[in-house]
């Protein structure tokens, strides 16, 4: 089972930078498949949005375009996760989540292009960590 812990979270003013930490833990690569993870978040009334993820087996991260140019996701040897986020606004506040899909079914592998913003449906969320940044 996939374990996820964020840290980093808090109070910023706009135009400041932030970054966050996914601890994952129960994470192992299927003979069948890997893993889709990233980071999601969620600003009061709205819903749950993908900001970035990434292909775990290997990759480059893919954005949300509301975000790109701004934040920057990695990824450690330990299959850690952080998120730099830079010249952050207002419209970044939100609670973030750190997420993980499987990328198979079964002994069917998923095609690797379901892992973006858009199409991810995370099966592990973290317990959240709120970034509130002030204008």
């Amino acid at each position: 089972q996939v374990q996820l812990v964020e840290s980093g979270g808090g109070s910023v003013e706009a135009g400041g930078s932030m970054r966050m930490s996914c601890e994952v833990s129960g994470y192992k690569d299927g003979y069948y498949g890997t893993y889709c993870m990233g980071w999601f978040r969620q600003a009061p009334g709205k819903e749950r949005e993908g900001v970035a993820v990434i292909v775990m087996s290997g990759g480059s991260p893919k954005y949300a375009d509301s975000v790109k140019g701004r934040f920057t996701m990695s990824k450690d040897n330990a299959n850690n996760l952080y998120l730099q986020m830079d010249n952050l606004k207002p419209e970044d506040t939100a609670m973030y989540y750190c997420v993980a899909e499987p990328l198979f079914v079964g002994r069917i592998a998923l095609p690797a292009s379901t892992c973006d913003v858009v199409h991810m449906t995370p099966e592990y969320w973290g317990q959240g960590t709120q970034v509130t940044v002030s204008s």
